[in-house]
C-alpha cells in the first residue's frame, strides 16, 4: 500500500501553510510543485486524520530533538559512570533519587500557578541553562571529577523529568482513542531522535572532544522549546473551536498532590509498581553490563563508542518496531497483551542469561529489552493515563516517572551490591531477577484490564 499524504498534512510536513481554509488544502501553487514527490512513499498509511497531522507533526519533532539532545550525552554519562567507579553506581543512584525527591515539590509548584505554555518551556529552559553551566565547568581541570558525578546525576534526572514532561503534554493534548492511533507515530519521532543522538556522538566525539557535545546538546533542546510553542498555539486554536480537550490552564491544588493522588488510587500504584520492576531489572542489567564492558574493555574512548553503537542499534530497532508493529499491536491486541509483552520478555532473556551468563548475551537481551520498552511497553504505558483526570496526568504523573522510577534505580543498585556481597555472579542475579519478572507480568495484566473498564466507564 502506498501512501497518499493529505494536503494538509504535506503542510505539516514541510512548515508551509495553506493561502485559504485550511479544511480545503488549498495550497501555493510552489509548494504544491515543492510537495510532488510526496504523494507517493514507500510506508503504511498511517492511521492519522485529516486534522491531526499538524499536531502530529510537531510532536514527532518535539520528540526526536528531545531525544537527540539525551543520546548526545548519555554514551558521555555512561563513561563518566564507568570512571567514578562501577563500585560507585549504587551512590549515583541514590543521589539521583535525593535529586528527584527535591524537584517534585519544584515541579508541582510550577504546573500549580503557571498555564502550561509557560511552565513547560521554563522546564527546558531550565536545563539548557544547566548544559551551559556544565560545559563552562568542565573546562577547569581540577572540577572535573565531581563534575563528572554531578553530570552523571544531572543527565539522569534530566532524563526522566525531560521525558515525562513531554509524555504529560501528549496524554493532555489527545484522547484516549487517539493515543491508540497516533502514540506509535509520536514515539518514533523520538526513536529517531535517539539514533541520530548517538551518530552525532559517535563522529563528533574524537574530533571534538566529549564536553563540546553538551553544547550541540542545549541546541537540540532549543529546537523543542520551538515545538512546544507551535502545539500550544494548536491546542488554543483547537480550544477556541471547542474540538479539543483539555485547557493549558494552571492545574492549582497544592505541590504534593501527585503523590496524594498515587497513594490514594490502586490504578497509580499498580503503574508504580509495573514501573518499579522494569526499573529494578533494568538497573540489574545495567549494572552487570558495566562490570562486564569495564573488565571487557580498558579504554576510555573504546567504552564510549561501544555505548554510542549499542544506543545506535537499540534505536534503530525500536524506530523499525514503531514504524511497523506499535500501532497495529496496540490497535489488533489491545493494552494488556502490548504490556505484557516486555515482561515476557524479561521472563525469557533473564532465564537464558541464568544458564549462559556471557558479556554477548546480556548486551542482545539488554538490547531486546530496551527496544521493547521504547516501542512497545513505553506507548502501552502512557495510554494508562489517558484515563485519568487532568491533574494527575503531570502532577502524579511526574511523580511516578521520576521519584518512582529513580526510587526503583536507587533500590536495585543496593540489591546488587547485597547480590555481589553474597557471591552472587551473573547466573544469580538473573535468578533473582525472575520471581520478578512473574510478578511484573501479572501486574500488566491487571493493569491492562483495569484501563479498559475505566475507559468504557468513562464514555
Amino acid at each position: 500500500m502506498l501512501l497518499v499524504i493529505p494536503k494538509s498534512a504535506q503542510v505539516c510536513c514541510v512548515g508551509a501553510r495553506p493561502v485559504n481554509d485550511a479544511s480545503q488544502g488549498v495550497l501555493r501553487p510552489r509548494m504544491t510543485r515543492a510537495l510532488r514527490y510526496t504523494h507517493r512513499m514507500p510506508f503504511p498509511a498511517p492511521d492519522i486524520r485529516r486534522d491531526e497531522w499538524t499536531a502530529v507533526g510537531w510532536s514527532f519533532l518535539y520528540f526526536l530533538s528531545l531525544l537527540c539532545a539525551y543520546y548526545i550525552v548519555r554514551p558521555v554519562r555512561d563513561e563518566m559512570g564507568i570512571q567514578a567507579g562501577v563500585a560507585n553506581l549504587p551512590w549515583l543512584f541514590t543521589a539521583t533519587f535525593a535529586v528527584m525527591l527535591l524537584a517534585v515539590p519544584v515541579f508541582g509548584w510550577l504546573t500549580a500557578r503557571w498555564e502550561r505554555r509557560f511552565a513547560l518551556p521554563a522546564v527546558y529552559l531550565f536545563f539548557i541553562a544547566n548544559l551551559l553551566v556544565f560545559y563552562l565547568v568542565f573546562q577547569h581541570e581540577p572540577w572535573r571529577v565531581p563534575a563528572a558525578r554531578a553530570f552523571f546525576v544531572w543527565v539522569s534526572v534530566f532524563n526522566l523529568y525531560a521525558v515525562s514532561v513531554f509524555w504529560s503534554f501528549m496524554v493532555d493534548l489527545y484522547t484516549e482513542g487517539q493515543g491508540r492511533r497516533l502514540f506509535g507515530y509520536i514515539a518514533a519521532g523520538g526513536s529517531a531522535g535517539a539514533l541520530l543522538g548517538p551518530t552525532i556522538a559517535a563522529t563528533l566525539v574524537t574530533a571534538t572532544g566529549a564536553v563540546h557535545l553538551l553544547l550541540v546538546s542545549a541546541g537540540m533542546l532549543a529546537v523543542s522549546l520551538l515545538c512546544i510553542m507551535r502545539l500550544s498555539a494548536w491546542a488554543a486554536r483547537k480550544q477556541r473551536t471547542g474540538s479539543a480537550g483539555e485547557k493549558g490552564e494552571p492545574l492549582g491544588g497544592g505541590v504534593w498532590d501527585g503523590i496524594r493522588a498515587v497513594v490514594s488510587s490502586r490504578y497509580l500504584l499498580g503503574i508504580c509498581f509495573y514501573l518499579i520492576a522494569y526499573t529494578v531489572l533494568s538497573t540489574l542489567l545495567y549494572i552487570e553490563t558495566a562490570r562486564l564492558v569495564s573488565d571487557a574493555y580498558p579504554s576510555s574512548a573504546d567504552r564510549t563508542r561501544l555505548f554510542a553503537t549499542l544506543d545506535l542499534t537499540v534505536n534503530g530497532l525500536t524506530l523499525v518496531l514503531q514504524l511497523a508493529l506499535t500501532g497495529q499491536v496496540l490497535r489488533r491486541l489491545g493494552v494488556t497483551v502490548t504490556l505484557a509483552l516486555l515482561p515476557v520478555v524479561a521472563v525469557a532473556g533473564f532465564a537464558i542469561l541464568a544458564v549462559f551468563p556471557a558479556l554477548a548475551v546480556v548486551l542482545a537481551f539488554g538490547a531486546i529489552r530496551r527496544a521493547g520498552e521504547f516501542a512497545l511497553s513505553k506507548p502501552a504505558r502512557e495510554i494508562l493515563f489517558t484515563v485519568i483526570p487532568r491533574e494527575e496526568k503531570y502532577k502524579a504523573k511526574n511523580f511516578i516517572d521520576t521519584v518512582v522510577y529513580r526510587g526503583g534505580d536507587a533500590a536495585s543498585g543496593w540489591l546488587a551490591i547485597a547480590l555481589r556481597t553474597l557471591g552472587a555472579g551473573l547466573s544469580g542475579v538473573a535468578l533473582v531477577a525472575l520471581p520478578i519478572s512473574l510478578a511484573w507480568l501479572a501486574v500488566a495484566i491487571w493493569l491492562g484490564r483495569r484501563e479498559e473498564e475505566t475507559r468504557l466507564k468513562n464514555q
